[in-house]
């Protein structure tokens, strides 16, 4: 399993409109490519008074999915996302492995 996690700071101007960007096209946008099996998206907690951001992790089945969402999907999307709140976030991306899980 791969992670695929973006983390976003958002203007609080413009934070409702892009939450439900985010949960009512995007993120299903993202799911809809067939390459990743789940998303959790959150909020980041201990922000400074008036930071707005967030966390949307992506599980892929493996680093091949995740590559072919790269090639093929991502570019588009993240345009989409960069044109309409344009100016007005910050975004990383960072990747990571699982190497093992452990459940109660």
């Amino acid at each position: 399993m791969v992670i695929y996690n973006v983390t976003v700071s958002i203007d609080q101007a413009v934070e409702k409109d892009w939450l439900a960007y985010m949960q009512g096209t995007h993120i299903q946008e993202v799911i809809d490519t067939g390459c990743f099996v789940e998303c959790r998206f959150s909020r980041v907690n201990g922000e400074e008074e008036g930071g707005c951001t967030y966390s949307v992790m992506y599980l892929a089945p493996d680093q091949q999915a995740l590559d072919h969402y790269h090639a093929t999907f991502a570019p588009a999307l993240q345009q989409d996302h960069a044109t309409r709140f344009q100016g007005r976030f910050a975004a990383f991306r960072t990747t990571l492995t699982v190497l093992e899980s452990f459940k109660p």
